[in-house]
């Protein structure tokens, strides 16, 4: 899963535009409107913002170097706090607990560069500041006309900057940011110390009009000094977590339900609750045990994940979360509703991911079915196995290497249950459905935002790092939109291919271990043998998916039968995740009776499982 949080604050600079067919006199024309006076911005502006938005209010505050752009940006909003940076050559964030990491992975650090583009105004500089700039041409929204120029800086990501051709002052920016294409529009302009500031600034994320967020200027110090060093990313200030007794490391135990780490937390002392483990995703509640142990939850913010519908999203505040002999105290949780029983067969009450993650050294021992927490000065690598480099894309760990060759970044999620997903604008790019004439389409997961679709296939082989997998079960997915459409990543690396391993994750080192498991994992390198996706439904087992010329579909199976009883035994006995792992284990040629039930009558039906990949 992707995160969740607000987006960074983007495009807070100062700028405009004019009546022109090219790029160089339509910033010259908005250089001219907005410092009429001359006045230069080279020395340290604060910006200072109230928030509004997402069911949530709060303050925003930027700082930047008008002569270079470095900056920092400051969010209090709702119970969370965030500070997220550039001092010129790294982008960085602390989050609301403290921890400080590097965001070098994706696209962060080309978002960072763009931001630092546009607050130095380097537009206005020879060469347009290393930029390449095109003019795009003349657009009219709502009666208003515009100069359109797309800006791709050097090291950064290509935006358009839209400029009003009456006043030519920058009107809005469009700017691809991860999965969706961001529309920052900027109005209400005032002369403030010799230069034209826009007042109000609104950011739409493509969620629809609710989901808005509105900034109005408070105040603006042009020309101030900061110490040095302000720029750069700040020392983490943690003093939250502790492990029981001063122990350096603790280890417990999980479970590994429908390719999923499930492991026991208490929150606020109460408890045992039953957590999923996902390096893809945030510490958060489902809403249902918010209500129950948070009290008051604040904010409706669209959460999105490999679906491609979105949920709706707030944040909550807990005391603690105490994971086996691990205690963080005074948490800002996230409460979405990431998982429902009927497709997992059994209720999740929250997840525990970065926040947790970021603190330790984390071994997840997919053979022992052992996670352990290791303070990282204590930990000890010599005999973790092999080191792979990592970069974070926003809180996910992503690595670099390469799928059948082809380079690549590599996400790393606990939290999906295959192997491989290769993402959207990667499968058609690289034309990797027609090099792989065999494979079959289905549902692959569901998750936030709903079910995804993929093409499945085998392929030769995936590298992470120095670490070779091969052969591979590869989902080419079909999702059109939601975080298996980020142009950002190539891949999505899960279960499938990581409970081959004990996997180490070091933070603070930007590093993970694999150490290779002694002995063969069960159901790894396999697919679904049974050509159908079932939920949990109120009279059995509900057929959701059909594969086309699959198995389920040539035993007569129909989108909308309910399973009602397996080999004899009762759809209410069966545990919906040794279902799935005995419909993709069991050899092919294996017969399974199955009653079905159909508007009312009842059918007897023969699966034969075979392999379709």
């Amino acid at each position: 899963m992707k995160s969740l949080m607000f987006a960074p604050i983007a495009a807070l600079a100062l700028g405009g535009a004019a009546l022109a067919q090219d790029a160089t006199t339509v910033l010259a024309a908005n250089r001219a409107a907005t410092a009429p006076a001359g006045r230069q911005t080279n020395g340290v502006v604060e910006l200072q913002y109230s928030y509004s938005g997402q069911g949530l209010t709060g303050t925003v505050s930027t700082r930047f170097d008008g002569g270079d752009g470095r900056f920092v940006d400051y969010q209090q909003i709702g119970p969370t706090r965030q500070w997220s940076g550039f001092d010129g050559a790294a982008a960085w964030m602390k989050e609301p607990t403290g921890t400080v990491s590097r965001e070098d992975g994706g696209d962060n650090r080309q978002l960072a560069v763009n931001e630092a583009y546009r607050d130095a105004n380097s537009w206005w500089r020879p060469g347009f500041g290393g930029a390449r700039l095109t003019y795009v041409g003349d657009r009219s929204d709502g009666g208003v006309g515009f100069d359109v120029v797309e800006v791709t800086p050097a090291d950064g990501r290509a935006f358009q900057a839209w400029f009003d051709r009456r006043t030519h002052l920058l009107a809005r920016t469009v700017e691809p940011q991860g999965f969706q294409t961001v529309v920052t529009t900027y109005g209400d302009y005032a002369p403030i110390q010799g230069v034209m500031i826009a007042r109000k600034v609104v950011i739409d994320q493509g969620d629809g009009p609710d989901a808005l967020q509105t900034m109005r200027l408070t105040s603006a110090e042009l020309g101030e000094t900061v110490p040095a060093g302000f720029f750069s990313a700040p020392p983490p200030d943690l003093a939250d977590t502790s492990i029981e007794g001063g122990a350096k490391e603790t280890t417990i135990p999980f479970e590994l339900l429908n390719n999923h780490i499930y492991i026991k937390v208490r929150v606020n002392g109460k408890g045992p609750f039953l957590f999923i483990v996902d390096t893809g995703g945030h510490n958060l509640l489902t809403p249902a045990t918010a209500k129950l142990l948070a009290g008051r939850v604040e904010g409706q913010m669209p959460g999105h994940g490999a679906g491609e519908g979105t949920v709706e999203a707030g944040f909550a505040k807990v005391d603690s979360l105490q994971v086996g002999k691990v205690l963080l105290r005074n948490q800002v949780v996230g409460v979405v509703p990431f998982q429902s029983k009927s497709v997992e067969g059994f209720d999740a009450d929250g997840m525990i991911g970065f926040e947790t993650f970021r603190r330790f050294v984390t071994r997840i021992d997919y053979g022992a079915h052992t996670i352990t927490f290791i303070e990282p000065a204590a930990f000890d690598p010599r005999e973790a196995g092999i080191p792979v480099k990592f970069q974070l894309y926003d809180t996910i760990p992503q690595v670099r290497g390469a799928f059948e060759g082809i380079p690549g970044r590599f996400d790393i999620d606990t939290g999906s249950r295959v192997a491989l997903t290769l993402m959207a604008p990667f499968v058609a790019s690289a034309g990797l459905r027609a090099s792989h004439p065999h494979g079959v389409v289905t549902v692959d997961g569901w998750g936030v935002g709903g079910r995804s679709i993929a093409y499945v296939t085998r392929a030769r082989s995936l590298r992470l790092g120095p670490v070779t997998i091969a052969p591979v079960v590869a989902d080419l997915t079909l999702q059109k939109a939601g975080a298996l459409a980020d142009p950002n990543a190539e891949g999505n690396v899960g279960a499938g291919v990581l409970k081959l391993y004990a996997v180490t994750f070091d933070y603070d080192q930007e590093t993970m271990y694999l150490k290779p498991l002694p002995a063969p994992v069960a159901d790894t390198g396999v697919f679904d043998r049974s050509g159908m996706w079932v939920n949990l439904g109120a009279g059995g087992l509900e057929v959701v998916d059909i594969s086309a010329g699959g198995p389920a579909a040539d035993a007569g199976l129909k989108i909308g039968d309910t399973i009602v009883s397996v080999e004899g035994a009762p759809a209410g006995s069966l545990d919906l995740s040794d279902l799935r792992q005995r419909l993709r284990d069991l050899p092919a040629g294996t017969a399974l009776t199955l009653v079905v039930r159909h508007g009312g009558a009842e059918r007897r039906v023969l699966l034969r499982l075979r392999d379709q990949v």
